[in-house]
């Protein structure tokens, strides 16, 4: 008898046919490795694209000024890359808002690569743009996560935002904010993207990987979220440190027609003012080059013994500032320094001889512009004019008595005022016009600012002061493309301003002159030919320059200077050894002394030497 119950029989090998189901499959199965290939080959994937992301950051962060086309090229390569991650790592772990970032960055690389003629402007809106709306889609998943995920997204959302609304503030700094900020932020994408790989657990057929919880994440998103604030709080600090002119610039609705009338003065204080002077700013009326009616500005500084029913008067010296800028802020009586931002050094010196001063702003500094610079006559104009408003200050005692002072731009001012002073203002005897490192040959000048430090700076003042004076001068027949964002730009900033820094910083980014070809031709040639201060000069002329000036070439000035002797000009002419541009002018140079010596004769009225 059996003593139990049958022994159950073994289980049937499944049939193996056509319409038996598959077996599942085992560890080590070929299925099973196909699924470790695929994880392990998106890991590769995107371990790769993190490191490529990194360098590509760096190079963007350490190297922003190499080259305009590099930048560009390396910025494209950064929204590829930084997308790229994005939509790697939304593969792997599903989350949408990464599928929409990834295709954000994607979208803004395609962006600049078929703009017409990307320039730094389109450059900054599409990477602005991309930041604040990629941070936007942070901060949105910050709010729907938890615990530490949720202050990473939010403090990586809120640096990406700030750092895009800067690069929409400020699209000229777009060489900081493409090679700073963006660089940063993909080397942050990237480093995310290394971290998730390296620390991940090790993911199981068909499941997800699971990153470690990145709480050491929250160090890098607050540092990257303090250099943010820095950069912004930079931004801001730079816009408010841009100087304005106040509401005495602004001239009453009724302007009298007749040029050198006086609009309005009021007594000014500073701390340059030289004590025993009374000083006055002055707004009055004079003339544009094509011959319209305009308002000026300036400064009148007067010894305080010339002041007063009865006082003598005093000589007076006409100050033709230097270069400043060409935006209405950069009137040397709105800047802080002074006269000192045009380069006048001795104004002490000056009211210690018992000698006032008259110093022009010029129109379209101060007052409403444009401003034009290196503009022959409009300069003159500006000069002659202030002195005949300075005469109309009451309780002032000024002499007629004039002798004319002026250095670099200014130098080529004073130099028109000699040339124009009888025709346009003849009841105004000029005694002397001394001009130091004068811009008076104007096309070697421009042609020589490409191989001169920082010359780029001034390129753009006087790309923008001859296209805003002259019709036939064309912006865009002489700036190149790629450059004509950073020239306006660079155009609005005075060089006392502590935006100027960003300029500066910006020229050594050009691999290029700013120039679209030679300058030196066509309409911008003639232009600059016609206002060489070529004409004659009833006054004794004095020219002053340092035989180490990098900007105003000695060479240039030699020829200038042959030039006026050939055509039968006296001109005492000076060199000094060993003094550049500035050095000339400051206190205690040798040519200062000389000059105070050369007006102290033309005021006693002593025959002038003539070194032709």
């Amino acid at each position: 008898m059996p003593d139990g119950p049958p022994a159950p029989s073994a289980p049937t090998p499944p049939s193996t046919g056509p319409g038996a189901p598959a077996s599942p499959a085992r560890p080590g199965s070929r299925g099973s490795h196909g699924g470790r290939t695929q994880a392990r080959f998106a890991r590769w994937v995107r371990f790769a694209l993190g490191v490529l992301a990194v360098l590509v950051g760096l190079f963007l962060a350490l190297r922003p000024f190499s080259s305009l086309a590099v930048l560009l090229i390396a910025a494209v390569v950064g929204l590829v890359v930084a997308g790229g991650t994005q939509l790697v790592a939304a593969g792997r772990d599903g989350r949408h808002l990464r599928w929409v970032s990834g295709a954000l960055y994607l979208a803004a690389a395609v962006v600049v690569l078929v703009w017409p003629g990307p320039t730094i402007r389109v450059l900054a809106l599409v990477v602005g743009v991309a930041l604040v709306v990629d941070g936007a889609l942070d901060l949105w998943a910050g709010v729907r996560a938890r615990g530490t995920a949720r202050w990473n997204a939010c403090l990586g959302g809120a640096a990406s935002v700030l750092l895009g609304l800067v690069a929409l503030a400020w699209p000229d700094v777009t060489l900081l904010v493409v090679g700073l900020v963006f660089g940063l932020k993909v080397v942050m994408l990237g480093a995310r993207a290394i971290v998730a790989v390296t620390t991940g657990r090790p993911a199981r057929a068909g499941a997800r990987e699971r990153a470690r919880p990145g709480r050491w994440r929250l160090g890098g998103n607050a540092a990257v979220l303090l250099l943010a604030v820095v950069v912004a709080v930079v931004s801001v600090g730079l816009q408010r440190g841009a100087h304005r002119p106040d509401a005495f610039y602004t001239p009453p609705e009724a302007v009298p027609a007749e040029p050198g009338r006086l609009i309005r003065s009021e007594p000014f204080a500073a701390d340059w003012v030289p004590d025993g002077v009374a000083a006055w700013r002055i707004l009055y009326t004079t003339t544009r080059d094509d011959r319209t009616p305009a308002v000026a500005s300036g400064l009148v500084l007067v010894p305080r013994s010339s002041v007063g029913a009865g006082a003598p008067p005093a000589d007076v010296v006409t100050w033709a500032h230097g270069t400043t800028g060409v935006s209405p802020g950069c009137a040397p009586s709105v800047l802080e320094s002074g006269l000192a931002a045009g380069a006048m050094f001795v104004a002490d010196q000056v009211a210690a001889h018992g000698w006032a001063m008259v110093a022009t702003d010029y129109v379209g500094l101060g007052t409403r512009g444009p401003h034009a610079y290196l503009v022959g006559d409009a300069t003159a104009r500006s000069v002659l004019d202030s002195i005949r408003a300075a005469h109309q200050l009451g309780g002032v005692a000024l002499a007629d008595r004039t002798v004319v002072w002026g250095h670099s731009q200014g130098g080529g001012a004073a130099l028109w005022t000699g040339v124009l002073a009888s025709s346009y203002a003849p009841e105004l005897t000029l005694d002397g016009v001394a001009a130091l490192a004068p811009a008076a040959n104007l096309p070697e000048l421009v042609h020589s600012l490409d191989g001169i430090t920082g010359g780029e700076l001034f390129a753009a003042y006087v790309a923008e002061g001859y296209t805003s004076t002259y019709p036939d001068v064309r912006f865009d027949d002489y700036v190149r493309p790629a450059a004509r964002t950073l020239v306006r730009e660079m155009a609005q900033r005075c060089l006392e301003d502590p935006g100027v820094l960003v300029s500066v910083l910006s020229t050594l980014v050009l691999d290029k002159p700013i120039w679209d070809g030679d300058p030196d031709r066509g309409a911008l040639h003639d232009r600059l030919a016609q206002n060489v201060p070529s004409g004659p000069i009833d006054a004794p002329v004095l020219v002053g320059q340092g035989a180490d000036d990098s900007l105003v070439l000695p060479a240039a000035q030699d020829a200038y200077v042959r030039a006026r002797c050939d055509a039968g000009y006296a001109v005492d002419y000076r060199t000094y050894a060993g003094l550049n541009h500035v050095p000339l002018v400051e206190a205690g140079s040798p040519a200062m002394r000389d000059l105070f010596a050369w007006t102290g004769a033309r005021f006693a009225g002593q025959p002038a030497a003539d070194t032709c």
